[in-house]
């Protein structure tokens, strides 16, 4: 789980992130009254557990927070934008985080295979929205890691094609995207309202 490419977990620079919440909460926020998200701790969360962002992508923010009006979730859909620092980052984008997250799931493997338990599955068609495979996965990694006592990941990122191809033959989906999961706070410097004019 540890090589000498690990310098290169730390990243460098801030990324904008957006995330889509009811009104009340990006209020809350803004005002001070709350001072961070809460993170997600759903067993099919697409990067293991934390605080989700659109990496510079605030119509998908949008579009998601709408998504939950429509589902009864939200009542007033709201974009909050976020300045952050992803620290020591699982970077999926990059060939030493794709290498643990496949070591990874063979350690998961073995385990579940030892007690004679089935390995979760994503579903939720070519999307695969509801990923359990994924997130118990990742989830694990950071446990193996603190078992080892290897630095803990600040921060995960990762791409996902997904949605319609934007022509016929294209390589190119309509909601593609960059994700990004906190699991330390420290690295959400301020949030802000975005500017949509």
């Amino acid at each position: 789980m540890s090589s000498f490419w690990e310098l290169y977990e730390y990243q460098p620079s801030f990324v904008i992130g957006f995330h889509g919440c009811d009104e009340k909460i990006g209020e809350g926020l803004l005002s001070g009254r709350q001072r961070h998200l809460n993170p997600s701790r759903k067993k099919w969360d697409w990067l293991g557990h934390g605080i989700y962002f659109w990496e510079g992508n605030p119509q998908r923010a949008e579009e998601w927070a709408l998504d939950r009006v429509a589902a009864g979730q939200i009542k007033v859909p709201f974009v909050i934008g976020a300045v952050i620092d992803l620290r020591h980052c699982l970077n999926l984008l990059d060939s030493s985080g794709q290498r643990q997250v496949k070591d990874a799931h063979k350690m998961l493997e073995d385990i579940q295979a030892a007690v004679d338990l089935p390995m979760p599955e994503n579903k939720g068609g070519k999307d695969k929205a509801v990923r359990m495979l994924d997130c118990l996965v990742i989830n694990s990694l950071h446990d193996f890691r603190a078992e080892k006592s290897f630095p803990a990941y600040d921060s995960v990122r990762a791409m996902f094609p997904e949605g319609d191809s934007l022509y016929p033959d294209a390589g190119f989906q309509d909601k593609s995207h960059i994700q990004l999961c906190i699991r330390n706070k420290a690295c959400i410097k301020g949030y802000f309202r975005p500017i949509t004019s």
